[in-house]
């Protein structure tokens, strides 16, 4: 069995991500160089207006439309409070949020102990379920008009693209996540081993490994699902690296004068490695010399150890059409996917919805309706 990442970067305008096993498309991303997407990117910005009927704040980052900025999405840094309140919100929120849980929290909800999930995009999950509650004494005691001011300029995060006529979301708590970690460089929280890892073992290790790092007060590390799966070396590693992109985020803040952007949260090639290749990956080909070399390059910074099987697709059929991906791409947008069994999903959508009618078709091989129904719904 044969697990790939397949990468088209013949044409600039365009960069296609496959990911296959066994030659079926398993995972599939793009980008349009016009079009690139912000989530996750640091900019620099200014507050434009503070609206109280909302509780929110609208800033400039320099995008097509103002950010909309949640008091809750406000790190106590940037109230215009004494110091000493801002200190003791802190020692306040430090005491009462981890997202770490105790191993016996961890074996109330185990059911399966050897159980490790993959690494995934819902790993960030637990960022946004830190950032309801640590705030939520907060607005009970101040007011965003009492404590941002018109013009304050502001160091913010992409949380959500703009969408329609709606702003961008953004957030002043940053995270930067890495290959098996998520730095969190203003956080209250202290950070903590990703709760998809259940097994106590495991979450033993990595607490251990976590605490040898000496993250330094106020900042916060999330060891991801990814850790749970490589060795101590490279969590630090990453970390490491992680840290200097912390360092240069501040460099570039101090140079820059808002709006303007000082950290931009990788293409789909950065995004790729780092967030869908394992070690089950066997090759990673690339079509353009540029982006392959782009590639090999991060790869060398991310896992050193594995950038070896970054490679230039030199064929000359095209990487998609010579790997049978064009084909299943084109599968996708029809209305009609065909099931095994023999049954097929219908999909439509509308305005309001999208529709899916599951049919049995022509799936005989059960003994009464009930059944057919039901194996073809689990299907």
């Amino acid at each position: 069995m044969t697990n790939q990442i397949l990468i088209d970067a013949a044409h600039q305008e365009e960069v296609r991500v496959a990911v296959t096993k066994n030659n079926r498309l398993e995972e599939y991303d793009f980008e349009f160089d016009s079009r690139r997407p912000i989530r996750g990117n640091i900019y620099l910005a200014k507050v434009t207006r503070v609206e109280p009927s909302l509780q929110a704040a609208f800033v400039d980052y320099g995008g097509n439309r103002n950010g909309f900025l949640p008091f809750a999405e406000v790190h106590p840094d940037y109230y215009q409070i004494p110091v000493a309140d801002k200190e003791a919100i802190f020692e306040k929120n430090t005491s009462e949020l981890n997202i770490d849980e105790t191993d016996e929290e961890i074996n109330e909800n185990l059911n399966d102990p050897s159980h490790v999930e993959d690494l995934g995009g819902d790993d960030l999950e637990e960022i946004e379920t830190i950032n309801k509650k640590r705030n939520k004494d907060l607005i009970k005691n101040y007011k965003i008009q009492e404590v941002i001011k018109k013009n304050q300029i502001l160091l913010i995060q992409i949380s959500k693209e703009e969408r329609g006529n709606k702003g961008a979301a953004i957030t002043t708590y940053t995270s930067i996540p890495g290959r098996y970690c998520v730095f969190m460089p203003n956080s209250t929280s202290g950070g903590g081993v990703s709760r998809r890892i259940k097994n106590p073992k495991e979450r033993k290790k990595l607490k251990n490994t976590l605490d040898k790092l000496n993250v330094p007060e106020k900042m916060g590390l999330i060891i991801r699902t990814a850790g749970a799966k490589t060795t101590s070396t490279e969590i630090k590693r990453d970390y490491r690296y992680l840290s200097k992109t912390w360092d240069k985020i501040k460099e570039n803040t101090l140079s820059s004068n808002a709006p303007s952007l000082i950290y931009e949260d990788g293409g789909v090639i950065q995004r790729s490695l780092r967030d869908l290749y394992s070690k089950e990956i066997d090759n990673v080909f690339i079509e353009g010399k540029e982006t392959y070399k782009t590639a090999k390059n991060f790869m060398k910074l991310l896992m050193p150890s594995h950038a070896v099987k970054v490679k230039e697709w030199k064929e000359e059929s095209p990487i998609f059409q010579k790997n049978n991906i064009e084909k299943q791409l084109s599968s996708i947008y029809a209305d009609e996917v065909f099931l095994s069994s023999g049954g097929s999903l219908v999909l439509n959508q509308t305005e309001a919805l999208v529709a899916i009618d599951v049919n049995s078709g022509s799936s005989t091989k059960y003994h009464n309706i009930e059944e057919t129904a039901l194996k073809t719904n689990l299907e």
